[in-house]
C-alpha cells in the first residue's frame, strides 16, 4: 500500500507583507499544512515567470505568488508590476498547457496570518485533488528522445 499523495508547494512571497503574514501565522500557532516551501523575495514585482517555471520543473506540484495588497507596496508599485506580469503569464500557461489552477496569485498583508494559513490549506487540498504535476517531466522525456535523433 502506497502513501497518500502529499503535494509540494513553492511560495514566492514578498518580505514585507506575505512573509510577515506567514511569520504571524507561525507565532500565533495557527495550523496549516507543512507542504509549503517559502522563497522570500524583496517584492513580488521582481518575480520572474522563469522562477515559477523552474519550480514546476524541479518538482513543485503548485506555486503561490503572494505579496502586498495593491497600494500598500513597500516599493510603491511592485505589486502592480506583478499583477501585470501575472496577466501576461496566464497566456503563456495556456500556450504551454500548464493548468492555471497549479499557480495561485494572492495579496496577503503582514496582519493577515489567518488568511495565509487558510490559503496554504486551501492550495494543499486543491493540489491533492489535482494529483502530482508530471507534465513537465513528460515533456522533458519527449525533448530528450527527440534530441537523440
Amino acid at each position: 500500500m502506497s502513501d497518500p499523495f502529499e503535494p509540494k508547494i513553492v511560495a514566492f512571497v514578498c518580505t514585507y507583507c506575505t512573509y510577515a503574514g506567514a511569520d504571524l501565522a507561525g507565532t500565533s500557532r495557527l495550523k496549516y499544512a507543512p507542504n509549503v516551501r517559502i522563497v522570500r523575495l524583496p517584492c513580488t514585482g521582481r518575480i520572474s515567470p522563469m522562477f515559477i517555471l523552474k519550480a514546476l520543473q524541479k518538482g513543485a506540484d503548485s506555486v503561490l505568488v503572494s505579496g502586498c495588497h495593491p497600494g500598500d507596496c513597500h516599493f510603491t508599485s511592485g505589486n502592480y508590476h506583478a499583477r501585470r506580469r501575472w496577466t501576461v503569464f496566464r497566456a503563456l500557461l495556456s500556450f504551454t498547457g500548464i493548468p492555471e489552477e497549479r499557480i495561485r496569485f494572492s495579496w496577503i498583508s503582514a496582519a493577515e496570518g489567518a488568511k495565509f494559513a487558510e490559503l496554504i490549506n486551501e492550495i494543499t487540498d486543491d493540489t491533492r485533488k489535482l494529483g502530482p504535476f508530471t507534465q513537465y517531466q513528460e515533456l522533458q522525456k519527449v525533448i530528450e528522445t527527440q534530441s537523440s535523433y
